[in-house]
């Protein structure tokens, strides 16, 4: 299992790690700067708790020595994976710590057996969805649908 990954940058290291308890008011505070147009079910203390009761190990955090510098959740039902809440902190962005995050995801899906990985992004976003086409995404013609439980 891939548990860690050090990583150097211009600036100092990084690491990848699992999340942890400790990570959760960086996580919320990041969530809330990066994803401002969230809605009410993607509330970020609220996702942290669904993801910590699925309890299967893909939600990594990318740290410095006292910063939560990016984060991803992953997911795999058996069919295919997906990435969700891919960010990173301005200040640390354009120093690799995104790509790094989406492969260590990637590597614990492919070591899952997982045989594709699935995204989302803001049709508008230009800016991200350039950055996952440099990692080899492509844009599907789907039409992504969704709706809350419950409704």
């Amino acid at each position: 299992m891939i548990a860690e990954n050090w990583f150097l940058d211009w600036r100092g290291f990084m690491l990848i790690s699992k999340f942890v308890a400790e990570d959760r008011d960086a996580v919320v505070d990041l969530w809330l700067t990066v994803f401002p147009r969230s809605t009410g079910h993607n509330d970020p203390g609220t996702s942290i708790d669904r993801k910590m009761a699925a309890d299967d190990g893909l939600f990594f955090v990318a740290t410095d020595e006292e910063n939560v510098a990016g984060t991803v959740m992953a997911g795999y039902d058996g069919h295919r994976g997906w990435l969700y809440s891919v960010a990173v902190s301005p200040a640390f962005r354009r120093r690799g710590v995104g790509t790094r995050l989406i492969r260590h995801a990637e590597s614990e899906l492919a070591r899952r057996g997982c045989p594709k990985v699935n995204l989302q992004v803001i049709a508008d976003n230009s800016e991200v969805v350039a950055f996952y086409r440099s990692l080899g995404f492509q844009v599907e013609e789907r039409i992504s649908m969704g709706k809350l439980t419950g409704e």
